[in-house]
């Protein structure tokens, strides 16, 4: 192998690490994204309406915006401030755009010297009440999970080759061409024992401790914080017996306030959709947790016993009839 060779191989062995390091973090990033953006269910949506879409902009931009354009009917676009500020702080007009649309809008909020039957409003929607993308602290996670998965691998690799070969630059490519067939995982390596100076090898050994099973540790512990920060209960069975009901309730109500974050001023912008447009009944719109998150926590209203309930009364008459009796 030419220098020139030689070089490009090094380059390839370069590329492949940022490779896996690349891939590494936008993996885990795209794992937290389908998690936050798929936790809600809006219902009734009209047609026209994207919660895909709706759910994206509040990831990435902490808002969107609901509204009836004349062209398309009613849709939601991503948004920005403009205008002044009202009396509680929130602009008083949004610049509503998307691909290829854009509208100026006044801001919907119900005051009383609003004019009620404008046309030309729009209801704003907010990830949370700071209006704060999700997206921001999704990236740290994703950076500390990337960190720790990399470091591990590290580690466990240097379990197979925990040794420094000290040689001279005669034979250094000699033994880079072995050492690759040994990081290789090659049941079998044969050397040429006239190009290998046996008496002046030498190899020092490095080491390594093992640590990657308490980085896979650490790791776990910042998955779960994750999943915690959007809401998402995940203690194990057997963690949860080892802890005090105290403690268990009080990991609980962080849970359901991180979850109330997200979800209440999504409930505000259908209650205000709702009041805007007339919409009641089986018309208005709403949302809610998907399957049985909101649940995990609030068992009296997991949508299992709900299925339980309606798999007894089915299979057990005498208990129907109890229950239409009380």
């Amino acid at each position: 192998m030419g220098k020139k060779n030689y070089l490009k191989a090094k380059n390839r062995e370069f590329i492949d690490t940022a490779y896996v390091n690349d891939n590494t973090y936008w993996d885990y990033l795209y794992r937290l994204q389908k998690i936050a953006t798929s936790m809600f269910e809006w219902i009734n949506l009209p047609e026209s309406m994207d919660q895909r879409y709706l759910e994206l902009c509040l990831y990435y931009l902490g808002q969107a915006s609901m509204l009836y354009d004349d062209k398309f009917g009613f849709i939601n676009t991503r948004c920005c401030s403009a205008g002044e500020l009202n009396i509680y702080g929130l602009p008083t007009k949004l610049n509503c755009y998307s691909y290829s649309y854009q509208s100026s809008r006044v801001l919907y909020t119900g005051l009383r010297n609003e004019n009620l039957e404008n046309d030309n409003e729009c209801i704003l929607v907010m990830n949370n009440y700071g209006r704060i993308p999700t997206s921001s602290t999704i990236e740290l996670f994703a950076y500390r999970l990337y960190e720790a998965e990399r470091t591990a691998d590290v580690n466990i690799k240097a379990q197979k080759t925990p040794v420094m070969i000290m040689c001279d630059d005669k034979t250094r490519l000699t033994m880079e061409n072995l050492y690759a067939q040994y990081s290789g995982n090659y049941p079998f390596i044969f050397g040429d024992k006239n190009s290998i100076p046996i008496d002046t090898l030498k190899s020092i050994r490095t080491d390594a401790p093992f640590v990657a099973d308490k980085i896979m540790d650490y790791k776990r512990n910042i998955w779960n914080e994750a999943l915690m920060f959007l809401g998402i209960n995940t203690l194990s069975a057997e963690k949860r017996e080892r802890l005090i009901s105290e403690e268990a309730n009080s990991n609980n109500e962080v849970i359901n306030m991180n979850l109330q974050s997200y979800l209440a001023p999504r409930k505000e912008a259908c209650r205000k959709f709702n009041e805007k447009f007339g919409l009641t009944g089986d018309k208005a719109i709403d949302v809610r947790v998907r399957s049985d998150l909101y649940n995990v926590i609030k068992q009296y209203d997991s949508i299992v016993n709900d299925f339980k309930k309606d798999d007894e009364l089915i299979n057990n008459p005498l208990k129907k009839e109890v229950l239409n009796d009380e």
